[in-house]
């Protein structure tokens, strides 16, 4: 084939996935912006979506125990375990739509490129159902199960509406007793590769249209809820009230101190007040912390040092303080071997040196050391927005990206042949 038509064939590729992109996008349960949870039906739709894609690139295709959408490039003689290219395909709210879903669809697109090659493998791509853990305060559901590390107590897990993650499963059409029972082994899989956009500015600063991942900040969740006293806004004194939401105030900005001098990024991005009326002293008010490091040792003292500040101003503020672990997942480093490789590909299709960098945000490959080696490819965003309406990525880094994740599946071929 002659370079030009290459060239075209790629354009039109990268054209096909920022269009699919856009597609992807239009199943969302919020009006004028973007939100899809896992077990909705937007879940559903978009899935199938994803289904009908696969089968036009000649996969076999099947969705899983948690709802996870998978499509399987076959190799006609495999010799080797199974590769699995993955991300997510769930939401946050208001959400960008390239965070979890470019993977995706890079990943859908490379297995169509690749349609008349023979592999010693066969490859698999998936759609995480949920990494977000938007609906149910649970991240890396889907991955998780897969990965056999499912947690059936999440199952107890209720939404906003008190829908336990069971009964949606139930309503979804899945079985709840199920889940899991299809995780993968390490033996029967070869490595998990991930391409997704970066969520940082570094990429983009240094004019670098992608870069390796060299491993994954450890993370914790909490729920905290402080109890007081709700009392009438103008009869009780203010040296006598237990402000719950004042007592949560001094809280956050006490955790962001913290944060700004210490080796970690700590973020309160939820809060809720009981009851709630602009009459009447908060006597209940719960808030959520992550808290990330990519230093696993740091991450578990920062965390405790944090919980003994958040109950010391529990204290004297005449509170009570609960805590409530949501989530947890140790850093992560990327195989060095599956870096190594990823480097020799971007240098062979940018021209240039590869850059590495380490991921600041959580992703499904988080979970999938449990069964496998993991490598990642970052792709550049705008400005490095991401969760956000504004999140970009240009078309021509997504031939670049596109161009790396294929020249990665034949090289693997060579390799571990």
């Amino acid at each position: 084939m002659a370079l030009s038509n290459i060239q075209n064939s790629n354009n039109k590729s990268a054209k096909k996935v920022m269009r699919q992109c856009d597609q992807m996008a239009e199943f969302t349960a919020m009006k004028g912006g973007l939100l899809r949870a896992y077990l909705t039906p937007e879940h559903k739709q978009a899935h199938k979506q994803l289904a009908l894609w696969m089968q036009e690139a000649e996969l076999e295709t099947w969705q899983d125990s948690v709802g996870n959408q998978w499509g399987r490039k076959v190799s006609k003689n495999p010799t080797l375990p199974t590769l699995i290219i993955g991300s997510h395909s769930d939401t946050v709210s208001n959400a960008g739509k390239y965070d979890g879903n470019l993977g995706v669809l890079i990943g859908l697109e490379a297995l169509s490129v690749l349609a008349d090659v023979d592999l010693p493998f066969h490859v698999d791509v998936v759609a995480f159902a949920d990494e977000e853990g938007t609906r149910f305060n649970t991240t890396l559901i889907g991955s998780s199960s897969v990965a056999g590390c499912f947690q059936q107590d999440w199952l107890a897990v209720k939404d906003k509406d008190q829908i336990t993650m069971g009964e949606a499963l139930t309503h979804f059409g899945l079985s709840p007793d199920e889940v899991g029972h299809d995780a993968r082994t390490r033996q029967d899989t070869l490595a998990y590769l991930e391409v997704h956009i970066e969520q940082g500015p570094v990429l983009e600063e240094r004019d670098l249209a992608v870069g390796v991942v060299t491993g994954i900040a450890g993370a914790k969740r909490y729920q905290f809820t402080l109890r007081g006293m709700a009392g009438h806004a103008g009869t009780v004194p203010s040296d006598m009230r237990q402000d719950a939401l004042c007592g949560a105030a001094e809280m956050i900005l006490a955790i962001e101190s913290y944060a700004m001098q210490h080796d970690v990024v700590a973020t309160v991005g939820k809060c809720d007040v009981k009851p709630s009326a602009v009459n009447v002293i908060p006597g209940e008010t719960t808030f959520t912390l992550d808290i990330r490091s990519l230093k696993q040792d740091v991450l578990e003292s920062s965390t405790l040092e944090l919980l003994a500040q958040l109950d010391v101003i529990a204290k004297r503020r005449n509170l009570s303080i609960e805590n409530e672990q949501l989530y947890k997942a140790k850093a992560v480093p990327c195989d060095i071997t599956l870096q190594k490789l990823w480097g020799e590909v971007v240098e062979a299709e940018t021209g240039k040196a590869a850059f590495y960098l380490a991921s600041g945000a959580g992703h499904d490959a988080m979970v999938m050391p449990n069964i496998t080696d993991i490598g990642m490819l970052f792709v550049r965003c705008e400005k490095g927005i991401s969760h956000h309406p504004k999140e970009q990525v240009i078309e021509s880094d997504v031939g670049v990206a596109l161009d790396c994740l294929v020249a990665m599946i034949n090289r693997m071929a060579v390799k571990y042949s």
